[in-house]
């Protein structure tokens, strides 16, 4: 793929929950050549491929989930390293703390969580492996949104993956022990905290010129 901006590895092995045959997933932004922004087709926004599972963004599209607070798409602006990291992707990194927001982490997060205590609630028996895996991610959600509010950074590697793989097994066998866990972090995402009301738009409206120049051949 051409015009890597930034890319890196993330998911379980980003958060220090992989084990042995886990898959491992790539995160990356790209940047179209700008004269094929102007045509009758659109170019492809997103690439995802599996076997190596990769998702690549245009640039365009990930600033837009990235200003919504989406966590998969945040995660790329937290990585610990990168395998690209060129000057254009090191100036979005340099942005990353105000381009959430209050409201966005608030209901993209939490949003996310409750999607995997649904899961949780619907899943059989025989789907075990499923629901720790599911519950994993809510924990991790949970704890991610609350450091982002509080702080405003975040960290994705966690200090007790141990800990939070025992809490994931205890939810999988009883997914109403979550509910508090959901409980508490609306109160922590209610109360004031380190982000703005409204992320920097014009921050990255700014840097998304300057790619389309950089581009424009």
């Amino acid at each position: 793929m051409d015009n890597i901006l930034l890319a890196g590895v993330v998911g379980s092995t980003a958060y220090g929950l992989a084990h042995e045959g886990s898959d491992v997933d790539r995160l990356g932004m790209f940047a179209v050549p700008t004269e094929e922004l102007h045509g009758l087709e659109r170019p492809k926004e997103s690439v995802v491929t599996t076997g190596p599972d990769r998702t690549f963004h245009e640039a365009g599209k990930a600033v837009r989930l990235m200003l919504s607070s989406n966590p998969t798409a945040s995660e790329l602006l937290w990585l610990e390293v990168y395998d690209t990291r060129t000057p254009l992707g090191e100036e979005l990194v340099g942005l990353r703390s105000s381009l959430h927001s209050a409201a966005g982490v608030r209901s993209a997060y939490l949003g996310y969580a409750d999607q995997q205590f649904r899961k949780l609630l619907g899943h059989r028996p025989e789907q075990r492996a499923k629901s720790a895996k599911h519950a994993r991610h809510l924990v991790r959600l949970l704890r991610q949104a609350e450091q982002l509010h509080t702080t405003g950074e975040l960290t994705l590697r966690l200090p007790d993956p141990d800990a939070v793989r025992a809490l994931g097994e205890a939810i999988a066998d009883a997914p109403e022990r979550a509910r508090p866990l959901l409980a508490r972090t609306e109160a922590v995402l209610a109360a004031p905290g380190a982000l703005p009301a409204e992320p920097d738009r014009a921050a990255a409206e700014d840097w998304l010129r300057r790619v389309r120049r950089a581009f424009f051949r």
